[in-house]
């Protein structure tokens, strides 16, 4: 019954060292690489984002090219 104060130091040392990692969470960096926006409704894609979904996106939402929704952006 006397392990109260081992539990809470190990409480204490876990916090030290969950607060010096940071986060592990991918969401920050997806928005930075947010970085195709399609001109005409102004919605954003991954850079990784390939030409053949861009291409789907732009028939079917606006019914143009490619080039028209995503100016600049290599086939």
């Amino acid at each position: 019954m006397g392990n109260g104060a081992k539990a809470a130091q190990k409480r204490e040392r876990n916090a030290d060292k969950g607060a010096a990692k940071g986060s592990k969470s991918q969401a920050k960096v997806n928005e930075a690489a947010k970085s195709i926006v399609c001109a005409t409704c102004r919605q954003n894609f991954l850079i990784t984002t390939r030409a053949p979904a861009l291409e789907e996106h732009a028939q079917n939402k606006h019914s143009k090219t490619m080039a028209e929704c995503f100016p600049g952006t290599p086939k």
